[in-house]
């Protein structure tokens, strides 16, 4: 008889130390952004895993009078069952500071967001922002970008577009919340700055999920011997 130590779904031991490290690091760069927040902030919150672990870091602190803007409805929903009060950007106008994760991180800044569909929002929202903070895990940090490169389009003529920017696919994922198809760019990424000009000029595509520098104020970067603090280009 199959015991269930030797059952075939039990993931390897490895994989479940690796998957313990990462939420791990997850949640300590999650706390070192909820520091960050001051009391009356306009908060802007993305999506993703590691903002899974800043939402409830974000409401332990009870912060009087915090106003947040969700960039997705899932995130919407998860701080708003933990009291956090979310309201729509434009009611805020500026926001004062935004906390996201981030699927790639490269030595220059650039990053790759979009696994959570919601890059649009997210880069609406980080451009609204006086200090736009990235968290993530140490495995997010690389030496240089990999494709997929999430890019949300039009339904009308999706095809046209895709193959404008071939090659790509269109994913396998419900619509982005604002109603449209999701893909990803699988080309190589040579320079980050002409691929995202090139992308954001091909028709049909509403927003891809290259994140420039410019964009970002800060990064942490949890590893095993403590939150890395890298500056960015964004000033505050």
């Amino acid at each position: 008889m199959t015991s269930p130590r030797d059952s075939p779904t039990r993931p390897p031991a490895h994989q479940a130390v690796a998957h313990s490290t990462v939420e791990r690091q997850k949640r300590a760069a999650a706390r070192a952004a909820a520091e960050l927040v001051a009391e009356g902030a306009r908060v802007g919150l993305g999506t993703g895993s590691t903002v899974a672990h800043f939402l409830p870091a974000l409401a332990a602190r009870g912060l009087r009078e915090l106003r947040c803007v969700a960039t997705s409805p899932a995130t919407a929903q998860a701080a708003q069952a933990l009291g956090l009060a979310v309201v729509e950007l434009d009611e805020l106008g500026t926001v004062d500071i935004a906390i996201d994760g981030a699927d790639q991180i490269d030595p220059r800044g650039w990053l790759i967001k979009g696994g959570g569909a919601a890059h649009t929002r997210e880069k609406i929202v980080a451009a609204a922002s006086r200090r736009f903070v990235v968290i993530a895990s140490a495995e997010k940090a690389v030496p240089a970008l990999t494709p997929p490169v999430p890019v949300e389009i039009l339904h009308f003529g999706a095809r046209t577009t895709l193959n404008a920017i071939a090659p790509a696919q269109l994913r396998d994922a419900p619509d982005s919340p604002d109603g449209n198809l999701i893909a990803d760019y699988l080309g190589t990424i040579e320079d980050p700055e002409h691929l995202a000009s090139w992308l954001a000029n091909t028709p049909g595509i509403v927003e891809h999920g290259l994140f420039a520098p410019s964009f970002v104020s800060d990064i942490l970067i949890a590893r095993d011997s403590g939150v890395e603090h890298r500056r960015g280009a964004k000033g505050y």
